[in-house]
């Protein structure tokens, strides 16, 4: 949801003043500027609008409000000492009349301060819907593990609404809660259009996969379970209020993962590979179900990929291994600690293989296998570094023998993560991706070429970006003492959720310091 009036009126750095009601619940879509007089062709609606007041008279201050009321605009912000010193009277009485929210706007404060204000509020809650959505999709993961009566289950309760599972026919399978079953009969009419658009135009893409229905008891979205041209069943979900972006993406996931479930045999193994998503947080009882070796495992990042993956199914090992494709190429093998070395051998034949260090508690936060999977991109970076030994057309390389790590391993958890956070402090808030860039920089000793062809920019981008840092941080970048510290910090604040897909190094590889 986009940030309130309310909420932009009281940033305090903005010094904004309400002159009338800011009625609860009115969003600001974005901010306009403008001192036509009329604006409204160029608004949609929602815009909190910014004026000097150069157009508005006292004579044209009653059609200029109503024009601003008709359009929808949140709210009028009035800039006063640059035409105007106070608001006109004129316009102040017509919108206390008219409902239209005033805002003064003091002089030092410029409108460009106002606009980026609103875009970090809009970028904030963008982000937060994305991370709430795909912290909902890891939990749809979870349940549909255990079966599509979970992650119904799971579903309702991300949505904050109902949910059913139909088979083809329009039987119900699963509801969540039970009484959504009473809903099924009223989709009737909807599953067999759907049924037949889709068995006469059987190719995929070519028929509608979903539809979507508003009334008196809320929102309802229908969507297809399964590929090609017979339904294999229905998804059907209800809200009181229409789903944002953000749940059409959860809804979306279900689907997939019903779908996986019911399409031809061998859906378990790919069902299993395709949830890539589970190494960022799997719960310690999923071993129970037979989904993850029993612990202690490690995780093996292969270079190999396909040829991997190929290579687990033909030997029987594989069969007590989770192997999940990665990007890149690239794939990630959980193996029970016992087989470590015999599936290593496998891997290490078709590219570098980096190893974790074995993991007892798959669910922990911070040593289980989300972190696992760190410590095995980063050995992968340094294997294809590693020119291969006479025996092994490829590298392989343990965490545990990574320069540094030793060093990490000794110090307390709790200090090590204040030192990096308030020593990174400086960059994240001007900047967050000088993070990066110091990250690359310190990868690559210092050399400024090499650090920003890794980084994809301009090595006069980067002189600029170290100089920032430097300036901000306080420090030298040139001092190896320096440069171990920085080290530490960026090593310690690396997540889970920042290796997956850098397979090239610079990111999350411990930096060599010169």
């Amino acid at each position: 949801m986009p940030p309130t009036l309310r909420q932009v009126a009281a940033l305090p750095q903005l010094g904004l003043r309400p002159l009338t009601e800011l009625r609860r619940g009115v969003t600001v879509r974005w901010v306009a500027v403008s001192e036509l007089e009329d604006p409204t062709p160029f608004l949609e609606g929602g815009e909190l609008v910014l004026t000097t007041g150069m157009r508005v008279t006292a004579e044209g201050a009653a059609r200029y409000v109503a024009r601003l009321v008709d359009r929808g605009v949140a709210g009028l912000g009035f800039a006063v000492g640059v035409i105007h010193e106070d608001v006109p009277r004129e316009l102040l009485d017509q919108a206390r009349e008219q409902g239209l929210a005033l805002l003064e706007v003091p002089r030092p404060t410029p409108f460009i301060a106002i606009g980026m204000a609103v875009s970090r509020l809009l970028a904030a809650e963008w982000y937060g819907d994305v991370t709430r959505s795909s912290q909902a999709q890891r939990e749809l993961t979870r349940a549909a593990l255990k079966g599509p009566g979970p992650l119904i289950a799971r579903l309702a309760r991300e949505l904050g609404g109902w949910a059913l599972l139909l088979d083809a026919s329009g039987e119900v399978r699963h509801a969540e809660p039970a009484r959504a079953r009473r809903r099924a009969p009223g989709l009737a009419g909807e599953l067999e259009r759907l049924r037949r658009t889709r068995s006469s135009r059987p190719r995929q893409g070519e028929a509608p996969a979903s539809v979507a229905l508003s009334g008196e008891d809320g929102h309802v979205v229908v969507q297809v379970v399964g590929l090609g041209g017979r339904p294999h069943g229905f998804l059907a979900v209800g809200t009181e209020d229409p789903l944002p972006p953000s749940a059409h993406a959860i809804v979306g996931a279900a689907v997939s993962l019903l779908t996986l479930q019911t399409e031809s045999p061998g859906t378990r193994r790919r069902l299993r590979a395709a949830l890539g998503g589970l190494l960022l947080g799997l719960p310690p009882d999923v071993a129970a179900d037979g989904v993850l070796p029993e612990p202690p495992v490690r995780v093996l990042a292969c270079a190999g990929g396909e040829a991997v993956l190929d290579a687990l199914e033909l030997d029987p090992a594989g069969e007590r291994c989770l192997a999940v494709p990665l990007d890149d190429g690239r794939c990630a093998v959980i193996v029970p600690d016992r087989l470590a070395g015999q599936v290593t051998g496998l891997a290490r034949a078709s590219g570098p293989v980096g190893v974790s260090d074995p993991v007892d508690d798959l669910g922990s936060p911070d040593q289980g296998l989300p972190w696992a999977l760190v410590q095995a991109e980063r050995a992968l970076v340094a294997a294809r570094r590693v020119r291969a030994g006479r025996d092994s057309p490829h590298g392989v390389l343990h965490h545990a023998d990574l320069p540094g790590q030793g060093l990490l391993g000794l110090l307390d958890p709790g200090l090590a993560q204040g030192f990096a956070e308030s020593t990174l402090a400086p960059l994240r808030a001007e900047d967050p991706s000088l993070v990066d860039s110091l990250r690359a920089y310190l990868a690559a000793n210092g050399q400024g070429e090499a650090a920003a062809r890794a980084l994809g920019v301009h090595r006069h981008t980067l002189r600029t970006r170290m100089r920032k840092a430097a300036r901000l941080l306080g420090r030298d970048l040139d001092d190896p003492a320096v440069r171990a510290e920085l080290w530490i910090a960026l090593a310690v604040t690396d997540s889970p959720h920042t290796a997956i897909g850098h397979a090239g190094g610079s990111r999350n590889a411990p930096p060599e310091i010169a």
